[in-house]
């Protein structure tokens, strides 16, 4: 992958801020021609540097009400501990975010749910049944500070 120039990180500056804009206003915006900021950001895409485009979902909107964050330290005597739980974690619709970690916790799972019952009926019939768990910490969210989609470029 080539370096990016200024041109393209402003280009990436605009699409990150509304990436429904019409490729004419961001190559405007950028100073460029509409051709040319189009060969760009196909290159960009083609490089894996813009991974896609979506839309941001609020889960508030939708009812989901609390977000708890759990940490989780597997039991690391199985040696397929870390695919296991994965792979199983995955399949619960209400774990929106997996991350893996070296050091103490291995695994943190973000959970959202409606309310604090809703919670309570997916950590116990899905969470605890995980395999190879060797302990878990839940921290349930209570307000978000910060919260960027964005880039500094």
């Amino acid at each position: 992958m080539r370096q990016l120039d200024d041109q393209d990180r402003r280009l990436l500056r605009f699409v990150q801020a509304d990436a429904l804009a019409p490729i004419g206003e961001v190559a405007e915006r950028a100073g460029l021609s509409a051709a040319q900021a189009t060969r760009r950001l196909d290159r960009m895409e083609a490089e894996g540097v813009i991974k896609g485009y979506g839309a941001v979902i609020q889960w508030q909107a939708l009812g989901y009400a609390l977000s708890v964050s759990l940490r989780v330290t597997l039991d690391k005597t199985v040696p397929s501990a870390f695919d296991d739980f994965l792979s199983a974690a995955r399949d619960i619709p209400e774990v929106d975010e997996i991350q893996t970690f070296l050091g103490r916790v291995d695994v943190r799972l973000n959970v959202i749910a409606r309310d604090m019952a809703h919670y309570q009926g997916i950590y116990r019939s899905r969470i605890l049944a995980l395999p190879h768990i060797a302990d878990i910490e839940a921290l349930m969210l209570v307000s978000e500070v910060k919260d960027s989609e964005s880039l500094p470029l």
